[in-house]
């Protein structure tokens, strides 16, 4: 049984990874965050030592390595601007990380957390869920054994609404969470790569707190590509029935509908990765360097197609 730490249990992601520990049969013995709205915790692990305190959680670290009961991984839910530096803890602390998306602001920091990774030979694990999900691999293995001499026509949407609290917590703050297509939009940069290859142009075509849209050309697609924290923005058919959050993708006029099957890929990505299949930095490295340069970039003219979403936007 492997003993887990977890940084930043009082968020909205920490469930997950303590159900995803929970079902792989292991335990959580300690855990840190500066808010103790952490009943949640007696659900799964009712005995796990809870700190609100970096310093004192720290040296709990500290005491169980020196009598030999080291913590074997840090799941880190903290956050975003902040994964840097508790992955770091993690890997000085003799334990390897799991780290919730985006693993880092900036490219350049996975260069530096390579060098720490040499150096304890300890390893950086993220949740990149949408490569486990059954209906993305169903996609990237129909794409494989197709044709690859043209260029794909794709059509990104995710809608998934929040309230008035988000821009008036740290996600609302873009050098704390790298604005809106950081935040939300990480996953499935990662995605686009992993179904469609190198990424190879960006542009950047509507920018808000709320809402993001532009073009993406990859080795095989062109993405156009929209992402909104704007229930409105929920297709009228699925907002009716009380659909607060739709994703789709559409390949060549074909949609790829996975607003379902979220729930267990958590567990799922923690059994690759206690298996030894977990993805590393250099799996993040082309989603953290799109969403770095969309930060980044000045808005471009729409397209003569835009995305329908945009089309809206820009009316």
């Amino acid at each position: 049984m492997k003993r887990f730490a977890l940084i930043g249990v009082a968020g909205y992601i920490a469930p997950r990874h303590m159900q995803a520990i929970h079902e792989t049969g292991h335990d959580l013995v300690a855990s840190l965050d500066p808010n103790d709205s952490v009943g949640i915790i007696d659900r799964y692990f009712p005995t796990a030592q809870f700190f609100t305190e970096f310093e004192r959680f720290d040296r709990h670290v500290d005491k169980m390595r020196r009598a030999g009961q080291a913590i074997d991984y840090v799941s880190i839910c903290s956050p975003n601007y902040l994964h840097d530096s508790h992955m770091r803890f993690a890997l000085r602390s003799g334990a390897d990380a799991i780290c919730e998306k985006p693993l880092v602001l900036n490219p350049w920091n996975l260069d530096g957390l390579a060098e720490i990774e040499a150096d304890t030979g300890r390893k950086i694990n993220t949740i990149l869920q949408l490569r486990v999900h059954p209906a993305i691999i169903a996609l990237r293995d129909k794409l494989a054994a197709g044709p690859r001499d043209t260029k794909a026509e794709v059509d990104l949407s995710y809608v998934t609404s929040r309230g008035q609290w988000y821009l008036q917590s740290w996600k609302g703050d873009e050098s704390k969470s790298g604005g809106i297509a950081t935040n939300i939009g990480v996953h499935f940069f990662d995605m686009l790569h992993f179904l469609f290859g190198a990424l190879q142009r960006i542009e950047v075509h509507y920018t808000s707190p709320i809402k993001a849209a532009g073009y993406l050309e990859y080795e095989h697609a062109r993405v156009r590509w929209f992402m909104s924290l704007d229930v409105n923005d929920v297709p009228e058919g699925p907002r009716s029935e009380g659909q607060r959050t739709y994703r789709s993708i559409t390949v060549d006029g074909e949609e790829i509908e996975f607003s379902g099957g979220f729930t267990d890929l958590h567990t799922l990505s923690y059994q690759e990765i206690l298996a030894g299949r977990g993805f590393g930095l250099e799996e993040n490295r082309t989603a953290i360097e799109a969403v770095s340069t969309i930060r980044n970039a000045a808005v471009t003219e729409s397209p003569s197609d835009p995305h329908p979403f945009l089309a809206g936007l820009t009316k």
